[in-house]
């Protein structure tokens, strides 16, 4: 049946070619016609496969050079052409060859007073123009003049013709001669007169697709330098920004508005930040290295464009690959296990660090703080610092810990009873509506409420007194370290009078200890003062903040505004309030003060646009130019019920959860001294989009210059005269770290919790980085305790490799407090277990503010296959002490590395499996011989029935070739840990599960860390290994608390959790939420099929009517739905 098909559809088209009668030539044109007008588009496919298009393309010819070229014939035969030639990637290079361009456009030239004629004409060329070959011999051949003779000023007849016309001249000029072609020939003033003439008639909206044609013809030309300079010279940003401004509400007007856009932030002059110098603010000698060259300044003509190509496609990664092409294919990589690379006598100096696995009881007791004194810690390479002055310390009582013990603000409660259900009992999303600052509740009355709703004393009159300077907030550091500061004593003075006034409890916090411990801290700006948030403590929120609902257009306003700036600067006041590079321009007055001069902050500088307008430059990470993301900094002289606007200008990321309902934190002072001391998520009208700043040439060494993206944010604060601190995220300190970890270390049992904390090594900064160890204390010094406290497996958990993620570390703090609580289910993981943990891989880049980076500007989570223990310590320790312990038989049964990500929602792990990622690449490598230990797959199947945040599907055991020296990867592949992990936690919340809609909070957070844990006693419960004695505890447990987890003990094999997604190039992938965002957006349709054949089917039901279309405005000329 399909032969006969083949050979019916043949003889047709053959018959078509060669016949010339014309009944017999108007019924193969019918049947083809009906043939192709039922079904999908394979049969036309079938029949281009057949030479279908050839034989309407001779057709065509041969009609149309007959002495009088029958139309009867030709109108029916283009609409067939333009339904076919729409599907046939070789249509123009078969109508080239078969003189078929020639012939359509001598034919258009013939009936320029014939409209039907014309129009048919027109569908033709607009089918050959979609290939950009055929486009450029078309405008060789004249065609773009002729199309100008049909283009013409606002009537009201020919609309269809008209419509056609822009639309071929818009195909026409994607080919780069053509565009050039126009400019040489001053189409682009003619194209804005045109548009202005269009747009200010069409007061009905009746012509929509005729305005957007014509601005899609300038967007193309746009593409080239010599056409945005054409552009800017024929006052095109003026008048295009005219003519939108009052449309910009009008949905009817969406598709024009968006090409409109698209195309002035193609002419928007390319220019750089407005900084001295691409590289960071701060520079650090790295020991050993030559010195660098002096930086780059920048300057105006290192921004010329350099060629006609469009610049700047949006991506995550600087090398743009195919998610396939970066997957690791080859199967001896994937399966190799190489030896140990450090010979074993130099392992032995990690012995010292698995005092557990060698001492007896007696050398297990340790003194509180003993291990981190640098007078006395035995570090891996042996540098240590003199002893630091003891200042002033008031240590807190004992601190209670919300896992099993009670917290200030929260009842006792089970980790058991808060595992996933329908619920969770932390969603309780504010009532509040969207971009509503929980402060905007609170009254500026001079008696304050805390948060459990008691009075606490009179501080308004305190911030009144005379002595009271807000600005002084910041608090100076004092210790022996910087014996020559010249802090204030008034200031030191008055923070003392606060503390004892008006301290508010925290657990596992203490300022006193804080201002001790931030003594030690280094830095390479040599910070003097601390930041307020970070010594006064965080008291989280009792339930967390929805996501902000999308302003709709917000985007398309924030460009509009600043078209205005470039077009109207008279306006902008343009006055630099606060710069690090230019330190004396601190001074300025009558405005808002800046500053970041503190552990983790990064601003570099700040320039008022307007009265209650910024533009904010982050910081590069240390000796970088890159990775401006992380921003934290210090804004006072606030004026209440004002909405401020700020403008981060140089952000780098390619797209951010920011556009989809992420908001940057805020922690106000008096708020805090009112007794709510909170991080907020907060600000409204949020948008991040790529701006008009661009890298020079000569900073990247000729590659592909930087884009630069602006985050813009509206905040309105609570008081005035007030300080408050804008940061990324929450911020999470390394002073807060070793505060916190002191304050776990006192507040444990010694004679039941095995807590030991030490220095894995010493930084580059010169900080120290701590290790710390979690078990349990063996129940007595016999033989046989001992012998199962040393025989208990490891588990091993870092985080904060890249410093901008303080969610990694909030993640890290729920699982350290859990870890030491009395919660049943810690109990038996310390049993079972020896946790190693390091909180904090890259303290340098956290104190420093880095983003990204380590003080080399290296990104050290790409350090892991040969770290050098003199230049990435931190790495080369943690893989020496995971070689030892593999070396030993104590290979970690876990080892997961926390991350924060920037581009997706939820909580998810990213795993290492060979045959999951040679299906993904379609290896042809037979995978059916490869052995694999599937287990990688059930900690995160257990987690996703767990933790509220928690999401399966978003999980990815994808091995890529970018990522081969990553903590993942070698401690998979070297080490032989199958279940090696990264987990991600988003630094917005959550888009399914319990926690969907909401933004997280800091308790979120550590609550995720509580649940890893809980999910590695349910793995150990899960496994053949797990022992009777274990199995009836957890029983026991379980019935203790109502089978909470009786759910989760089942097989996760019937999960009906996703499978997994690719990861991408990056640690953080592109966000794959539809957003109207780059210059390609899909508001354009002018290669649409549909729409061509829309327009067709339309002028034959009107033709079939017996109306025409000459006869004004009628029918079909609205916009496209």
């Amino acid at each position: 049946m399909a032969e006969q098909e083949a050979s019916g559809l043949q003889v047709l088209l053959r018959t078509l070619q060669n016949c010339s009668d014309r009944e017999s030539i108007l019924t193969i044109l019918q049947v083809l016609g009906d043939l192709l007008s039922v079904g999908t588009d394979r049969r036309i496919r079938y029949m281009i496969s057949k030479g279908g298009s050839e034989a309407l393309l001779q057709t065509l010819v041969d009609t149309a050079r007959t002495a009088s070229p029958d139309y009867g014939v030709l109108l029916p035969l283009f609409r067939l052409l333009a339904k076919v030639g729409l599907r046939d990637k070789k249509f123009g290079q078969k109508a080239l060859e078969l003189e078929a361009l020639d012939v359509t456009l001598i034919l258009a030239r013939k009936n320029l007073s014939h409209s039907q004629n014309l129009l048919h004409c027109l569908w033709a060329l607009r089918v050959f123009a979609s290939s950009v070959t055929t486009a450029a011999m078309l405008g060789i051949n004249g065609a773009m003049e002729l199309l100008f003779k049909v283009i013409t000023p606002y009537a009201q007849k020919r609309t269809r013709v008209i419509r056609a016309a822009t639309e071929v001249l818009a195909a026409l000029l994607k080919s780069k001669s053509n565009s050039r072609r126009a400019v040489n020939r001053g189409y682009v003033t003619s194209l804005l007169r045109l548009h202005q003439d269009w747009h200010s008639h069409d007061t009905a909206n009746a012509y929509v697709p005729i305005r957007q044609a014509l601005l899609l013809c300038l967007k193309h030309i746009a593409a080239l330098r010599s056409g945005r300079e054409a552009f800017l010279a024929a006052q095109g940003m003026e008048i295009l920004f005219s003519t939108t401004q009052k449309c910009l509400d009008d949905k009817s007007l969406g598709p024009i508005i968006s090409v409109v856009l698209q195309i002035l932030r193609q002419c928007y002059p390319r220019c750089p930040l407005p900084l001295v110098t691409a590289s960071s603010a701060y520079v650090f000698p790295v020991p050993g290295s030559s010195p660098s060259e002096p930086p780059h300044i920048l300057a105006e003509e290192d921004f010329e464009d350099d060629g006609d190509e469009e610049e700047d496609k949006d991506s995550d990664s600087e090398d743009v690959k195919e998610e396939d092409e970066d997957l690791e294919t080859d199967v001896n990589k994937l399966s190799s296990r190489p030896a140990l690379g450090r010979p074993a006598e130099e392992l032995m100096q990690y012995e010292a660090m698995c005092l557990e696995l060698s001492c007896s009881f007696e050398e297990l007791q340790s003194k509180p703080g003993d291990d981190l004194n640098p007078d006395g810690t035995q570090s891996a390479n042996h540098h240590h610092f003199p002893a630091d002055g003891s200042p002033k310390r008031h240590c807190s009582e004992k601190a209670q810990t919300s896992w099993g013990q009670e917290r200030e603000d929260t009842a006792p409660t089970s980790l058991l009873s808060m595992v996933k259900r329908g619920s969770s009992p932390m969603q309780q999303a504010s009532k509040k509506g969207p971009g509503m600052s929980p402060y905007q509740n609170a009254q500026p009355s001079s008696l304050g409420m805390d948060s459990s709703g008691n009075e606490i004393p009179d501080i308004q009159a305190f911030l009144q007194e005379a002595a009271w300077d807000i600005d002084r907030i910041s608090c100076p550091v004092t210790s022996a370290s910087y014996p020559d500061f010249p802090g204030p004593r008034d200031t030191v003075e008055m923070m003392e009078k606060l503390l004892q006034t008006h301290r508010k409890h925290f657990p596992f916090h203490d300022a006193y200890l804080y201002m001790a411990k931030a003594g030690r801290t280094r830095s390479v700006a040599d910070f003097k003062m601390m930041a307020f948030p970070d010594l006064w403590g965080h008291c989280p929120a009792l339930s967390p903040q929805p996501l902000l609902e999308r302003k709709c257009g917000i985007q398309r306003i924030k460009i509009f505004e600043d078209v205005q700036r470039f077009i109207q600067p008279s306006d902008v006041i343009n006055k630099v309030v606060f710069s690090l590079d230019e330190p004396w321009q601190d001074t300025v007055s009558n405005c808002l003060r800046f500053s970041s001069k503190f552990e983790a902050g990064n601003l570099r500088k700040a320039i008022q646009v307007r009265e209650f307008e910024y533009d904010l430059l982050v910081n590069a990470d240390v000796n970088s130019s890159q990775h401006q993301q992380w921003f934290y900094f210090q804004v006072s002289g606030t004026r209440a019920a004002i909405p401020y606007r700020f403008n981060i200008i140089n952000c780098e990321k390619a797209n951010s959860q920011f556009n989809y309902g992420m908001q940057p934190t805020l922690y106000s002072v008096k708020e805090a001294l009112l007794g709510r001391p909170s991080w907020i998520r907060t600000g409204y009208d949020i948008c991040y989009y790529k701006n008009h700043y661009r890298q020079s040439a000569a900073v990247t060494g000729g590659a592909r210059r930087t884009c630069y993206y602006t985050l813009t944010f509206a905040v309105t604060f609570p008081h005035s005269e007030d300080v408050c601190y804008l940061a990324y995220h929450y911020p999470f300190t390394y002073t807060s770290l070793m505060t916190h970890l002191e304050i776990l270390e006192k507040s444990v049992n010694s004679k039941q919790v095995y807590f030991r904390q030490e220095v894995l090594c010493q930084t580059l900064g010169g900080n120290l980085c701590p290790l710390v160890t979690i078990t349990a204390m063996p129940e007595s010094d016999s033989a046989d305790h001992l012998e199962q406290f040393r025989q208990r497996p490891y588990q091993m958990i870092t985080a904060r490799v890249h410093p901008g993620e303080s969610n990694a570390s909030w993640v890290m703090k729920g699982t350290l407090e859990f870890l030491i609580s009395s919660d049943p289910v810690a109990r038996l993981l310390r049993e079972n277990f020896i946790f190693k943990i390091i909180p904090m891989l890259n303290p340098d880049g956290v104190i420093n503010g880095n983003h990204r980076c380590s003080l080399r500007g290296e990104d050290l989570n790409r350090q892991w296959l040969s770290p050098s223990a003199a230049l990435q310590p931190t790495i080369y320790h943690t893989k020496g002490l995971l070689s030892y312990l593999s070396s030993t038989g104590h290979s970690p049964v876990v080892f997961c590395d926390f991350h924060g990500h920037s581009q997706k929602k939820n909580v998810f792990l990213y795993g290492c499996s060979i045959k999951e990622t040679l299906w993904q690449a379609d290896c042809s490598v037979g995978t059916s011989a490869i052995l694999e230990d599937v287990s990688y797959r059930t900690l995160p199947k257990i987690l996703d029935k767990l933790a509220p945040a928690f999401t399966m599907s978003s999980c990815s055991f994808l091995v890529e070739k970018s990522r081969a020296s990553t903590a993942r990867v070698v401690v998979w592949r070297e080490m032989g840990v199958s279940r090696s992990y990264t987990m991600e936690s988003s630094y917005c919340g959550c888009n399914q599960g319990p926690y969907k809609g909401l933004q997280f909070g800091t308790r979120e957070l550590e609550e995720m860390g509580a649940m890893f844990c809980l999910g590695l006693l349910v793995l150990e419960l899960k496994s053949g290994t797990c022992s009777h004695q274990l199995l009836s505890r957890a029983a026991a447990l379980l019935n203790a608390e109502e089978d909470a987890l009786d759910l989760h003990l089942q097989s996760s094999s019937n999960s009906s959790s996703s499978s997994s997604v690719p990861s991408d190039l990056d640690d953080e992938p592109p966000c794959m939420e539809e957003i109207e965002y780059g210059t390609d957006s899909s508001s354009d349709q002018e290669g649409s099929i549909s729409e061509l054949e829309r327009q067709i089917r339309e002028w034959a039901f009107h033709k079939d009517e017996g109306q025409d279309e000459e006869e004004g405005p009628g029918q079909g000329q609205k916009a496209a739905p």
